[in-house]
């Protein structure tokens, strides 16, 4: 577990429908064992549940996030989808930053074009206006020229777009370390370093 430094973050983790509960499970529990965390704001799509449910077998919204840390979280708070007056719709409402992991085409391209018509829109908008660091993990393949476009408006309105594409060069010994890896580079750009992840060291001549 990472040591508790100072300064807290405020983390809304939000995830889509799009393949890749995998990196939603790991990245909640990084978040959940590290001490610089002092609230998570979690958020599911209804299109991920079934996504939860066709990849790693949970099924309903129900103590969904218990399941995957696999104990309870006291710093951790799930808002519904559909709960536009949730904390993080606000932009009076401090928060560090915000991960979409994985970023649905549907989703960037509500980000993109500024239709907040859900929570996770809503609080992505939010730290757009604010100027606060909003991650979209976007997952798809291949991407047509509509999901270029988004990806350049979502960019330029200050987001970073992060695809979930992992790193082999770090001899991955199954998926759930890959998704690992991807995880600890996410939280490294958001300032969050994780104990133990890998570092590339080239030869030294």
């Amino acid at each position: 577990m990472p040591e508790s430094h100072t300064s807290t973050h405020n983390i809304t983790l939000a995830v889509t429908g799009a393949s890749g509960s995998i990196y939603a499970a790991e990245i909640l529990r990084a978040l959940a064992n590290d001490n610089r965390v002092s609230h998570i704001h979690f958020v599911v799509s209804e299109s991920s549940l079934r996504v939860f449910a066709e990849e790693l077998s949970l099924s309903g919204r129900n103590n969904l996030a218990e399941k995957l840390i696999g104990t309870p979280c006291p710093k951790l708070h799930q808002h519904a989808e559909s709960d536009i007056g949730a904390s993080i719709a606000s932009g009076s409402y401090p928060t560090s930053a915000m991960i979409v992991l994985p970023c649905s085409m549907g989703t960037l391209a509500s980000i993109a074009n500024g239709l907040a018509s859900n929570l996770i829109h809503r609080a992505a908008d939010v730290c757009l206006k604010e100027r606060r660091p909003l991650i979209l993990c976007v997952r798809e393949t291949p991407f047509n020229r509509i999901h270029l476009r988004n990806m350049q408006f979502a960019a330029e309105a200050g987001a970073t777009i992060f695809p979930t594409i992992p790193t082999f060069y770090n001899h991955p010994q199954d998926i759930a370390e890959m998704a690992r890896n991807f995880v600890h580079r996410v939280l490294a750009h958001i300032g969050l370093p994780q104990e133990g992840a890998y570092q590339w060291h080239p030869d030294e001549d």
